[in-house]
């Protein structure tokens, strides 16, 4: 079982916090995710999650006119420098002071960053070896309460900047003669943004309570300390002073209470985007002050506002719902709509080809993503409570969901609808579920009635209850070959069901502890259960003998809350396993649960592989090891309070907690999170695993980019000695060399090097050792490479020639033959819509003909 998973994509959590950016080219979109950067990629539908994590969720970001480097800033002001094509962290530094903006100058020499009451300007770092990467250019002062806005003027020379003194400063970037730093005060409220025209003849400046200012400069005679006959002898020779007065003033006029958000300004069209408290964003063209549209596009309060460099798309994000939006404002479309689950995620689900993810939520939600993408396509919002298990069935056309609302839904993936529900004879809660591999036999078990209820598909009928456990029944799983039905319980026990016979016989296994998670073994063989004690059982359920035990406590211990009295190492009372999945060839077992760490363990030996670490985010609970004594008070740790200033709007103010909670309110993220998994799944082929988490739907995948892992290598096997056996037209002999020497350029040379007229000859001569390696690479191989024919030769060949041992070994494969389904299943999807495509183009066409024809014929007559 290889080891070398490594973190590949984020997707369940599409914006938390800070400012979005576009890329220079338009196309791709920059959001901060918690302490990570995803980047959606909105030509090619494709979406990626920068490999690094600050230390608490970041709070603002910028990218370099030249997309060359990205600067991140977290919470509590350390800072990264990224080398954005490369995705490389270059540097570090604190900035000591939370920042709320932070913007490049348009000719990339200058990044300025706001530090409380000042403006700091430094130097934009370069790609050499540098002592001090940042170097402070100047320093500005004048404002008297914190900055939270900066805009720079097209030619770099000047910037703006806006403070809750309800001030916004004209400020030079360099000494410049005669000029002295301008204050435009008249606001009644704090000023969230402030912009120069693209001829800078004109500056607008927006505040919360609505008001739209605009500012033009004129020139005047300085005439203090001089007499009217002097002033007139100066003449226009001293008319060098600039004063900006207000020209118009606009209001939004939204309505009682509703505040602006957040702003953008568009200097090429003179467009003004304003995000507004209520969920309402506006595009308006100034001066004229034009409404050109207007639309309600969420419940909450837009957080931020931004607009790519063509001016056609306007990207939104609404850090109360997590939610994501990318809108063409001239044909009124969606290019992106996205939004993670509101509330935890409970459950994670993969489809049989790998492609496709299965998620339920405490929000009520079943949401499916694309594996490949990293994107929702449909969301089913019918459940009324937390979904607490998601699975699929039918060759994924099918999935299922159990909820504590008391009923378990069928949703057809086809018509994306909801077309069975399944409910009990009495309101009951559902906590767990198992779907038969047929996909005819849906089970659900209840957390109020200790019973398993059994229904049709087919009919939607309620066709047996299955009761004997004494507790909550907290998780179920079919059999591969679904002839038998295993139970874990908080009663202690693991019972194995025989649902389909007469007898209807019950094995029961006895724990010690209450049992949270429950698998079967892919050959149906084992068994394995964790409790709460921290402990996985393994069983084999023929014998009923418990033929292996893990003591997994101290491997998921780890991580103090802010408010632990005992350290990390004595406080592992409460850590435990909550969710298990088996590898494809069942040699190994994935175990997560409350913890920041999740397990992977060989079964064989009982030994863990490998711990891996979900997230290093210090704003959630948990993921620290000690902590300091400096945060310490007596009336708690300073972590726990809220450091920032009463909030200014009214609906931040208010509490909706209930009297005597803990929790808080939960969708403004008043709490600390605590860091833990709260199911994890293995894909299908086997090449990667995902994981339903605080922080989102982790996914992590083998990295065999680096990987350098040879089979039965001798000294004379070498690159130049493969490629000589190549062209020396020996097929064979290359390509077992290739697959001992395990290089992946290599191996793809000699593949691709095949004839098509030989493949079926080495086919038939493969050793049966080097069939797994083979079939592995076609799998992989075939979503990246356009030989379509090609491959599917290679497939045909050697299932024919080796059909018979494949089928004696077939549990050895499993992996591999979901791989190779994946594979040819994605070239069908794409051979279909290319098809599709053809056929609409050439109708197209022909109708335009026959329009032609027709226009020529009128005309002739």
């Amino acid at each position: 079982m290889k080891s070398s998973f490594k973190f590949s994509n984020l997707c369940g959590t599409v914006y938390t916090n800070g400012n979005l950016v576009f890329t220079p080219d338009g196309n791709s979109i920059i959001s901060p995710v918690g302490n990570r950067v995803s980047v959606f990629d909105l030509v090619n539908n494709k979406s990626c999650t920068l490999p690094f994590e600050m230390r608490r969720n970041i709070s603002c970001i910028a990218l370099s006119p030249q997309a060359t480097l990205l600067i991140t800033i977290d919470d509590s002001g350390r800072g990264f420098l990224i080398n954005f094509p490369r995705q490389t962290v270059l540097h570090q530094i604190n900035f000591k002071s939370k920042v709320k903006c932070i913007k490049f100058s348009p000719n990339g020499k200058y990044v300025a960053i706001t530090h409380d009451h000042h403006i700091q300007v430094w130097r934009t770092p370069g790609f050499t070896r540098e002592f001090s990467p940042f170097v402070l250019h100047r320093t500005y002062t004048g404002h008297h309460d914190d900055v939270s806005h900066i805009s720079w003027s097209p030619d770099s020379k000047y910037f703006l900047t806006t403070s809750r003194d309800m001030t916004a400063r004209l400020y030079s970037t360099n000494p410049t003669p005669g000029f002295t730093p301008v204050t435009l005060s008249g606001h009644r409220a704090e000023v969230i943004g402030a912009y120069f025209s693209k001829d800078m003849k004109n500056i607008y400046t927006i505040s919360k309570d609505g008001a739209l200012f605009q500012w033009r400069y004129s020139s005047y005679v300085d005439s203090r300390g001089l007499d009217s006959d002097e002033e007139m002898e100066l003449g226009e020779d001293f008319i060098d002073h600039v004063r900006w007065r207000i020209q118009n003033k606009h209001y939004f006029n939204q309505g009682h209470g509703v505040k602006v958000r957040s702003c953008e300004f568009y200097p090429a069209s003179n467009l003004i985007i304003a995000g507004f408290t209520n969920g309402i964003f506006g595009l308006y063209e100034v001066p004229s002050f034009t409404t050109i549209h207007t639309l309600s596009i969420s419940q909450k309060k837009i957080s931020t506002v931004a607009i790519n460099p063509s001016g056609e798309w306007l990207a939104f994000g609404c850090a109360t719902l997590g939610q994501l939006l990318v809108w063409e404002w001239q044909s009124e479309t969606y290019v992106l709509k996205q939004q993670g689950h509101h509330y935890d995620m409970n459950a994670v689900s993969y489809s049989p080809d790998g492609q496709t993810m299965a998620t339920g939520g405490d929000d009520g939600k079943v949401k499916i993503w694309n594996a490949t993408s990293g994107f929702c396509f449909v969301t089913f919002s019918d459940h009324n409570s937390s979904v607490k298990a998601v699975e699929f069935a039918k060759q994924g056309q099918v999935v299922f969901s159990a909820s504590l609302d008391g009923t378990v839904r069928a949703f057809d993936l086809v018509r994306y609808r909801n077309f069975r529900t399944f409910t009990s004879p009495n309101p009951v809660q559902f906590a767990s579920l198992a779907v038969d591999p047929s996909g005819e036999i849906v089970c659900a078990g209840t957390m109020d009635t200790f019973e398993i209820y059994v229904w049709s598909v087919q009919t939607g009928k309620l066709l047996d209850i299955l009761a004997g456990h004494e507790g909550p029944i907290s998780s179920l799983d079919f059999s591969s070959s679904g002839m038998a039905l295993v139970s874990g319980s908080w009663d202690h026990t693991v019972r194995v069901w025989d649902v389909f016979g007469r007898n209807k016989h019950i094995e029961s296994l006895q724990h010690q502890s209450e049992v949270l998670a429950v698998a079967y073994r892919p050959d149906g063989k084992q068994v394995a259960a964790s409790t709460l004690d921290g402990q996985i059982s393994f069983w084999d359920v023929h014998d009923s003998k418990l033929v292996a035990n893990i003591e997994g406590r101290k491997d998921i211990s780890g991580g103090r809350k802010v408010d632990d009295r005992t350290t990390s190492e004595n406080s592992a009372s409460g850590k435990s396993f909550n969710s298990l999945c088996y590898t494809a060839d069942g040699s190994s077992i994935l175990a997560g649960g409350n913890s920041k760490y999740i397990c992977l363990y060989d079964i064989e030996s009982t030994a863990l592989i490998k711990k891996f670490q979900i997230s290093n985010n210090l704003s959630l609970d948990g993921t620290q090891e000690m902590l300091s004594a400096r945060n310490m008070t007596q009336f708690g740790s300073k972590e726990t309070m809220d450091d920032d200033d009463e909030p200014s709007d009214l609906e931040d103010r208010i509490d909706h907690t209930l009297p005597g909670t803990q929790g808080g309110d939960l969708s403004v993220r008043k709490t600390r999170p605590e860091v833990r998994s709260m199911a994890v799944r293995f894909s299908p082929t086997g090449r990667a695993w995902a994981a339903a988490t605080t922080d989102g739907l982790l996914i992590y995948s083998l990295d065999d980019a680096i990987l350098f892992d040879p089979f039965d290598l001798e000294l004379d096997i070498t690159p130049d000695s493969v490629l000589e056996t190549l062209d020396e037209a020996d097929y064979l002999k290359a390509i077992c060399m290739a697959f001992r020497l395990n290089e992946k350029k290599i191996t793809q040379k000699v593949f691709e090097g095949t004839p098509p007229d030989s493949i079926p000859l080495v086919a038939r001569g493969l050793p049966e050792k080097y069939l797994d390696k083979l079939l592995k690479f076609i799998g992989t191989h075939m979503e990246t490479s356009p030989h379509i024919e090609f491959h599917l030769l290679w497939v045909t060949s050697l299932l024919t020639c080796h059909g018979r041992y494949l089928k004696q070994h077939r549990g050895e494969f499993q992996a591999v033959f979901r791989a190779l389904y994946k594979g040819v299943t994605r070239v069908r999807d794409d051979i279909a819509n290319l098809c599709d495509s053809n056929v609409y183009t050439l109708k197209y066409l022909l109708s335009q003909q026959a329009l032609a024809n027709k226009n020529t014929d009128v005309m002739m007559n």
